[in-house]
């Protein structure tokens, strides 16, 4: 089931899944120390970065620090669609709008737009508004409607991404294929799993790097 961090996370405490793919590690860490799962090994990485249209509105570009980039944004009040699903990445942007000091729910329904959608959806909401947006720099380099728009941030170490597997607790759901869960992740972080993440391109660029120790 190909779902946000947030409902992924939900479903491995509903005990609907036997193995977990997400990417928020302070929210894997809370689900492994309440329990609800077992053996969470890193998989792979890649990154953020904000992108958004060519003429800058907010004059971002060309900047490493992706906090004072959303400070800038919120300073302009230029357009800016949030996921807003709680996914992995709706948790990075909520992160970096922490560490900006900008509070953009007051801003909600004016220039701050919550999408409440999967990151090719929010993305082309953002491109149809002009607007900005935070992504993972798969999705982007995967998306094809971009008309204008470009990376105007990237390189801030707070937008690295890491991925990371976990058993769903079979001694909390009985049903879970344990087995099962525990040869795919072996296989996933084993020699043949990484070496198909880091064979996976897109117009000859690589998405992900593979990264389990």
């Amino acid at each position: 089931m190909a779902v946000g961090t947030g409902q992924a996370l939900k479903n491995g405490r509903n005990g609907d899944g036997d193995v977990v793919l997400v990417h928020a590690r302070a929210a894997e860490d809370r689900f492994i120390a309440e329990g609800f799962g077992v053996e969470r090994r890193d998989v792979m990485y890649n990154d953020f970065v904000i992108v958004g249209p060519s003429e800058d509105p907010g004059g971002v570009e060309g900047l490493r620090d992706a906090p004072a980039a959303l400070a800038k944004i919120a300073g302009a009040k230029a357009l800016f669609v949030s996921r807003g699903d709680n996914s992995g990445t709706h948790i990075k942007e909520r992160s970096l709008w922490k560490a900006s000091g900008v509070d953009p729910s007051g801003a909600s329904g004016t220039w701050y737009r919550e999408a409440g959608s999967g990151m090719g959806a929010t993305l082309n909401t953002a491109v149809g508004m002009g607007a900005y947006t935070l992504t993972d720099r798969a999705t982007w380099i995967s998306f094809r409607n971009r008309r204008d728009f470009e990376i105007l941030v990237e390189g801030d170490k707070r937008l690295f991404n890491p991925y990371g597997v976990m058993l769903v607790n079979p001694k909390l759901h009985g049903h879970v294929n344990a087995a099962g869960g525990r040869a795919f992740i072996a296989w996933l972080t084993g020699s043949a799993g990484q070496a198909a993440i880091a064979a996976y391109h897109v117009s000859g660029i690589q998405l992900f790097y593979p990264s389990a120790k």
